[in-house]
């Protein structure tokens, strides 16, 4: 799969512009109002008790702002964040040093927590429960538990697929927040403040262009405001006003609803190819040269939310939004 501008998965890229952009506090913190209220009363909560918050799991699609919303988390309530993530956690033993070296009320981060392995998910259970960890000592009828203390705690869990949770798992989660795409006016809020800090000259209608096609997702805003400054340092003399904006995202072939070519090849396939559909996945796959998952989790779900498309037992088909944006008549 080739390298895309409007995905929200992280890539390499993103690290070192994320973490200078981050918010460091809820006043900072653009969007997901609900989520900040209630987190704002939790964590007040919990200090004047002087406890451990619940744990927290959030969930939703990436690049909305949960490894940032960790990183608030921990800088109100006055503790040290340490992050690690699902995959990297390959043995019981490695989850047991992480844990015991924890001090108190510090929190944990683990990205991608759905993909735990089980048996370091068994021993994640007496720690959030009891702050405990348990183990077997010896073998057979001399074997013996053994009951380890450590230090209360917070985990914050992060997950992009809620569903791949197991119920013990999320049933020990004292505070569940899920996030929601966000607002064009919201992202045009964060475009603006991201300008300021990389010291970028932007005007509102440039913002507001560059919000309307980030698909709802911070990660790609701030990704797209760094391409057009590309652009208006070499043909706007630094500035970056609306037909600066259109110009950069044009050449990026992103539309108005921040569907890139591979996006209008879908749906062009499915109309155009299979007049309307439906058609079976692995056939669409090898119609445009793409692998089948990839479409499945990369493509389809920004689709299927903007209604262009549906999922049937027979196949996917396109529906009319997808023809009134590509400018089809149904029975072309």
């Amino acid at each position: 799969m080739e390298e895309r501008f409007i995905t929200s998965t992280k890539n390499l890229t993103d690290a070192e512009i994320e973490n200078s952009l981050r918010p460091t506090s809820f006043d900072e913190y653009v969007g997901q109002s609900k989520i900040k209220d209630s987190l704002s009363v939790y964590i007040k909560a919990a200090k004047s008790r002087k406890e451990s918050l619940d744990h927290v799991l959030l969930y939703g699609p990436p690049g909305l702002g949960k490894t940032t919303l960790s990183h608030i988390i921990a800088n109100e309530l006055g503790s040290q964040l340490k992050i690690t993530s699902g995959p990297a956690i390959e043995h019981a033993a490695d989850l047991a040093a992480i844990l015991t070296n924890l001090n108190q009320n510090d929190v944990l981060f683990i990205d991608e927590i759905h993909r735990l392995h089980k048996t370091v998910e068994e021993i994640l259970y007496p720690a959030m429960e009891d702050f405990a960890l348990d183990f077997i000592s010896g073998k057979g009828p001399s074997a013996k538990n053994i009951r380890l203390k450590i230090q209360p705690f917070t985990l914050i869990g992060a997950t992009t697929r809620a569903g791949m949770l197991t119920n013990p798992l999320r049933d020990r989660f004292g505070i569940i927040c899920r996030l929601e795409l966000y607002s064009i006016d919201e992202l045009q809020e964060i475009i603006t403040r991201s300008a300021g800090i990389l010291n970028i000259q932007i005007d509102e209608g440039a913002s507001r262009e560059i919000a309307k096609r980030s698909r709802g997702t911070p990660r790609i805003a701030n990704r797209l405001l760094k391409r057009v400054r590309d652009y208006a340092e070499v043909h706007g003399e630094g500035k970056i006003n609306k037909r600066i904006a259109d110009k950069t995202l044009d050449i990026m072939e992103i539309d108005d609803l921040g569907l890139d070519y591979i996006d209008r090849k879908i749906l062009n396939s499915i109309i155009k190819k299979f007049k309307g559909g439906p058609v079976g996945l692995e056939t669409l796959a090898a119609t445009i040269s793409e692998d089948a998952s990839t479409i499945e989790d990369v493509y389809e779900p920004y689709l299927l939310q903007l209604g262009f498309i549906s999922r049937t037992p027979r196949g996917r088909v396109a529906l009319e939004p997808a023809y009134k944006h590509l400018g089809i008549e149904k029975g072309e």
